[in-house]
C-alpha cells in the first residue's frame, strides 16, 4: 500500500528501511523521501516503521529454553 503518494513510497519500503537498520522517521525520510513534500504521511510512517521493529524483534528471538547455535 501506498504510504507517501507524493514520494510513491510503500508499506515494503518502510518495512526494507527498518530491515537495513532505519531507527526513526527522520532517517526514514532522509532514506525514502517519506514525509518530505506535504507530511501527512509522517505518522502512519512512524507507526509502520515501529511495527516492523517489533516484527524484526520477535523474528530474531531465540524461543525460551532453546540454545542458538554460535
Amino acid at each position: 500500500m501506498y504510504v507517501c503518494i507524493c514520494n510513491g513510497v510503500t508499506d515494503r519500503d518502510i518495512a526494507a528501511a527498518a530491515s537495513a537498520g532505519c531507527t526513526g522517521v527522520h532517517e526514514l525520510t532522509m532514506r525514502t523521501g517519506c514525509g518530505a513534500t506535504c507530511g501527512s504521511c509522517v505518522e502512519m510512517a512512524g507507526e509502520l516503521l515501529a511495527q516492523a521493529h517489533r516484527r524484526h524483534e520477535t523474528e530474531v528471538l531465540p524461543l525460551p529454553g532453546i540454545a542458538r547455535a554460535a
